[in-house]
């Protein structure tokens, strides 16, 4: 029988599986990227709030120092979802999973500003190896150049979303941290369709097949994946979630290419360029890990 570790370690794969549907998901639901992002987002927080309410009702209680480093933070990883999923429509899966694994990097440079740390040389050095991985994607998918730049936007506030709540995590339980974000969120995100896009609220309205698919990509591959991730991380190293957690666009691009045949494949230039980016990513990580352990 498997013990907890190899439970553990099989369980990740599969939440990390999840994560890299979720941009297959993107495909197909044929929404635009903002109304998507309300549909999931408040499917997401409804799920976490029925369980909460259901169940463990001290989670609704968020500490009031940290109103507004939440209430920004949902509205980061609000914007960083409608990048991606709007990435996603006109670049496909491929191209902004390769851009978006590049979110390890821009942690790398925006978390010594935010807490006062000096740049490492290792992970400029890696950091500019995949600046040169980036360019050989780009120039071999120079038609996708708009999807590629909001792809990197994406990564971009995929980062500041990782910095901002690297603190918060030890403050206040996941679950009411992922709630409260998730509800900010839907809540800012709807505000603005309403506002800004009224017209197009005829448009966000999505048909029974796309229902179910937002169901899936809420439900399941956001407040369950999201919350499961931080309690199956107790049973792993640190080393060994970080090396899971850079196959997810490995298993979103075989995703993209079982699913979509031939449509997903791009130049073979995409794919040097690609193993170059993910080099870099592995090998920094596994600097970054043994720099802890010494």
């Amino acid at each position: 029988m498997p013990n907890d570790r190899t439970k553990s370690l099989l369980y990740f794969h599969f939440l990390v599986f999840l994560f890299g549907f979720t941009s297959i998901l993107g495909v197909l639901i044929q929404l635009e990227a903002l109304p998507l992002v309300v549909w999931r987002m408040g499917i997401a927080a409804l799920a976490l709030g029925l369980y909460c309410l259901l169940f463990k009702r001290h989670y609704f209680n968020l500490p009031k120092h940290l109103t507004a480093k939440v209430i920004l933070s949902g509205i980061v990883i609000g914007v960083h979802w409608i990048a991606f999923f709007h990435a996603i429509k006109i670049a496909g899966v491929s191209l902004t999973l390769s851009m978006l694994a590049t979110g390890a990097f821009f942690v790398a440079v925006i978390e010594p500003l935010f807490f006062k740390q000096k740049w490492l040389f290792y992970e400029l050095f890696f950091g500019t190896l995949a600046a040169g991985g980036i360019l050989i994607i780009f120039w071999a998918e120079i038609g996708s150049a708009n999807g590629i730049l909001m792809a990197l936007t994406a990564a971009v506030l995929s980062a500041f979303f990782s910095v901002m709540n690297s603190k918060m995590v030890h403050q206040v339980p996941t679950i009411t941290l992922t709630f409260y974000e998730l509800a900010i969120g839907f809540l800012a995100l709807l505000g603005y369709l309403v506002l800004v896009y009224p017209n197009a609220l005829a448009n966000a309205m999505p048909t029974s097949t796309d229902l179910f698919w937002l169901l899936l990509l809420g439900v399941i591959c956001t407040s369950y994946a999201m919350n499961a991730t931080f309690v199956v991380m107790r049973n792993l190293s640190p080393f060994t979630i970080m090396m899971i957690i850079n196959l997810e666009p490995v298993y979103g691009i075989l995703l993209d290419l079982t699913i979509f045949g031939k449509k997903a494949l791009l130049s073979g230039y995409f794919y040097v360029g690609f193993i170059v980016v993910m080099i870099a990513i592995i090998a920094n990580g596994i600097f970054k890990m043994r720099k802890q352990t010494l």
